[in-house]
């Protein structure tokens, strides 16, 4: 049986280690709004925050998902505001994929 706070956030202890016990119920987060695009290393789909209570305020209502299949063994995936540029960290060792989306992967994502 599982307890869940005013925020949504929900325990469950669990006996398997695998499992999460802390977890957000589905009514909480973001749903996909419209089609899943696709793009050359993988995918893009617009995303929109349900009516649930906010963890941490001033929440976007609307994001962009943007995914990419990058090796057999990496999955990239980023959220950004579609309609606001915000600072992003820059990294000297993570630069832009510019490559296809790898084949025969090692993992499945589900949007």
């Amino acid at each position: 049986q599982s307890t869940c706070t005013l925020r949504g956030c929900c325990w469950s202890p669990q006996s398997d280690t695998s499992v999460p016990w802390c977890f957000f119920s589905s009514n909480h987060g973001y749903k996909v709004d419209g089609s899943t695009r696709t793009t050359q290393a993988g995918f893009e789909t617009t995303l929109t925050r349900l009516p649930s209570p906010s963890l941490f305020g001033n929440d976007i209502n609307t994001v962009l998902l943007t995914g990419q299949y990058q090796t057999a063994n990496r999955f990239r995936f980023k959220i950004t505001d579609p309609n606001t540029q915000r600072f992003e960290v820059p990294h000297e060792h993570v630069r832009p994929f510019t490559g296809s989306a790898a084949t025969n992967l090692n993992y499945k994502v589900y949007v």
